[in-house]
């Protein structure tokens, strides 16, 4: 397919929309409320809006290889915060799919490149459950379970971010699901996903701002009660550091 020929689909699809609907796009221009976020694979087979029966507007979308949730990502997790704290999606959905291809270069035993850093994180989710992959014989079932397993985990990553935390501490913080999308039947799975961090809280359990404070509350020109949490300029605070280490003038016998 040529340029030319999406650009006359979309012309196409404008002119369908609307016929239908002749305030469609009015409506779409003066903001979006969605309800889901999908966190997805980069999959061209998985469309988000498609496969969910979701037209614009309804559905924030974020894709990666292998539909991940790593901590590191500050796309993803600008994504998720705006999502999040911004439009207030009700759902969030983690949704892999079967045959991806990045599962796939992930358990095998080679070198891909740039990816392979990526690729570490799927790797993660095999230690986590190597008795229980290493058990399945069948290489094709055991990459199918790899596919659920990692929708498992991402899921959990989700609950262990400070974003998702705090909004649970909020009267109505969004549900998270995993789900596999099938290809070859075009269905989605809920895989019921436990995402409560439970056991694990003492771990990644955190409370805004606190640690912060506990850090910084025996730094020099740092006052969270005084200065409601703002620390004072650096110049101030080496000033202060200096004042509070400064040499006694008394004689010495």
């Amino acid at each position: 397919m040529s340029i030319k020929q999406i650009l006359d689909n979309n012309e196409k699809w404008v002119a369908d929309r609307k016929a239908a609907d002749p305030d469609f796009f009015n409506r779409l221009a003066n903001g979006q409320k969605p309800k889901y976020l999908f966190i997805g694979c980069s999959d061209s087979r998985v469309p988000a809006s498609a496969i969910t029966g979701t037209g614009p507007g309804e559905m924030f979308v974020h894709r990666n290889i292998a539909n991940m949730v790593v901590h590191t990502d500050f796309n993803m997790l600008s994504v998720l915060q705006y999502a999040v704290e911004v439009l207030g999606v009700e759902d969030i959905l983690v949704v892999g799919h079967y045959g991806c291809g990045g599962v796939a270069a992930a358990a095998a035993n080679k070198q891909y490149g740039l990816i392979d850093n990526w690729l570490t994180n799927i790797r993660d989710v095999i230690r986590v459950h190597e008795r229980e992959f290493l058990r399945i014989k069948n290489e094709d079932e055991r990459l199918r379970r790899l596919v659920e397993l990692n929708v498992i985990e991402q899921v959990r990553n989700l609950a262990k971010t400070n974003i998702i935390q705090n909004a649970r501490k909020t009267s109505k913080p969004p549900r998270l699901h995993g789900l596999v999308y099938d290809i070859k039947e075009g269905l989605l799975r809920d895989l019921q996903v436990n995402d409560e961090i439970g056991d694990l809280d003492h771990i990644y359990g955190t409370e805004a701002m606190k640690h912060a404070e506990e850090v910084f509350e025996d730094q020099p020109g740092f006052n969270p009660q005084a200065d409601k949490g703002k620390r004072v300029s650096e110049s101030e605070i080496i000033a202060a550091g200096k004042k509070e280490h400064k040499p006694s003038l008394q004689k010495t016998s």
